[in-house]
């Protein structure tokens, strides 16, 4: 049984992941701004904490004896346009929060063994047909800028001798939230089609392998560093749009163009249609085994 901390447990990642570190057994004690949701979203943790992130001194205490500190923690990327103030919120909701984490470390006598912290494959930024794996060097826009802060905040923590990881996400697939359940009402429409031109790489994984990836990183001493949490079976855009009009029986013709997207969420269009052409290298080295290597499959699962 391990002790372990959680901040964002209640997005879908956390509460799955909170879930599955019940069921086998461990103790999940909770970080959050707001305990009412936190109770209601995982009412089986074992203790719940409120958590500023910029107010470490009352907190910083309560990581003394845990096993694992899983930070989740940020400002969800598309709940609004990126206006410079909401850059500026995405940004401090990341490197601040994580870089007091890490900080508290200096403070307390028994450590956390290892601090895992999110990330995205977004520290790529569009690269085209490129193979990226971990040691791939990031890009030069905004969400890369992102992810290269938080992720060199969250690398600190091997300066307190834990060991530490960063999942670098794909798009995780699940109906619940997120791309692919904003993708289906159009393929249910009969519109439904690819986003951009379509040729881009679409870094996709299902959501059953996220959090499995996340329980290895705690348990696996062998994992460290940042991790591409990301199927081996990467397909273009065009595949995962026509992939996904067979499974849901439907046409997958109507392409979005830039321009719409543009329009409609802003910069945040640019993103999702960047090519990230990523391997799971790091995964594959320890042979860690993927349920969903394949897209077909994968949203097989998922839609019937």
């Amino acid at each position: 049984m391990k002790k372990i901390i959680m901040t964002g447990a209640t997005g879908l990642i956390g509460k799955k992941l909170c879930d599955a570190l019940h069921n086998r057994g461990d103790e999940v004690y909770v970080f959050s701004r707001n305990l009412t949701k936190a109770k209601d979203a995982v009412p089986f943790a074992t203790d719940f904490y409120e958590w500023n992130y910029k107010s470490p001194g009352s907190w910083q205490h309560l990581l003394e004896n845990k096993d694992a500190v899983v930070h989740l923690a940020g400002a969800n990327l598309s709940s609004k346009r990126w206006t410079k103030s909401f850059k500026k919120v995405i940004i401090e909701s990341r490197e601040v929060s994580t870089r007091n984490i890490v900080d508290a470390f200096s403070r307390i006598n028994n450590l956390p063994t290892v601090f895992i912290c999110a990330s995205a494959v977004g520290y790529y930024g569009s690269r085209g047909d490129e193979l990226l794996s971990e040691e791939s060097p990031p890009s030069d826009d905004f969400l890369s800028d992102v992810c290269v802060r938080w992720e060199k905040e969250a690398s600190r923590a091997i300066d307190y001798a834990t060991r530490w990881v960063s999942v670098r996400a794909g798009v995780s697939l699940t109906t619940e939230d997120g791309a692919l359940k904003k993708m289906l009402l159009p393929y249910k429409l009969f519109i439904g089609g690819p986003l951009g031109s379509g040729t881009q790489w679409f870094p996709w994984i299902h959501i059953d392998d996220v959090i499995r990836i996340y329980l290895e990183a705690i348990d696996n001493e062998n994992l460290t560093g940042p991790v591409n949490a990301v199927a081996p079976g990467i397909v273009t855009m065009n595949e995962f749009a026509k992939t996904l009009g067979k499974v849901l029986k439907r046409p997958a013709m109507f392409r979005v163009p830039q321009i719409v997207l543009d329009i409609v969420v802003g910069e945040m269009g640019k993103v999702a249609t960047s090519s990230q052409r990523v391997i799971p290298k790091k995964l594959d080295e320890i042979g860690f085994e993927f349920k969903f290597k394949d897209v077909q499959k994968a949203l097989i699962n998922l839609l019937q």
